[in-house]
């Protein structure tokens, strides 16, 4: 009777173990099968673009070499222009629409329908780009900086 009890454990325990196993692979199973859901822009990847669009070498060029988009932003407030005679503003106009659209695929079947970067100085919008949709759902982030008695402020908007 005892060889009996002993085996009916064993097989309540298997059992279990069988259901255990089973719950387990419904649970990965339904997750692998779900349709993947788009990724979204998260503000830290915001922050750390506008960093890097802010040290980015530009094609402008002072006597002293080329210069970041940081100091770009800075020369086209003063209204200096480059070494080979272009307009500070439209070469960071033309620098920051082409980091933007290496970074940034913008469209129906990408996470990003639209964006917004703006660039001020002491509280006065200077530069404004956009591109596709705004919607209600946006990730941003901004940084500033302050050069020669002026406060500058880029920020950047992702809508998705």
């Amino acid at each position: 009777m005892i060889k009996g009890k002993r085996s009916q454990e064993e097989m309540v325990g298997f059992v279990l173990i069988i259901i255990i196993v089973a719950v387990i692979s419904l649970v990965l199973l339904s997750l692998f099968l779900k349709n993947p859901k788009e990724e979204s822009v998260e503000s830290y990847e915001i922050e750390s673009f506008l960093q890097s669009v802010l040290q980015y070498t530009s094609e402008c060029k002072d006597y002293l070499g080329f210069l970041s988009t940081e100091e770009l932003i800075v020369n086209c407030e003063e209204g200096k222009g480059c070494s080979n005679e272009e307009d500070s503003c439209i070469v960071l106009n033309n620098t920051l629409k082409d980091l933007i659209e290496k970074s940034c695929v913008i469209g129906e079947n990408s996470p990003i329908k639209g964006y917004e970067l703006r660039i001020g100085v002491d509280e006065l919008e200077k530069l404004e780009l956009k591109e596709g949709s705004e919607t209600g759902n946006y990730k941003g982030s901004f940084l500033d900086f302050a050069r020669k008695g002026k406060d500058y402020e880029i920020s950047f908007n992702a809508y998705y």
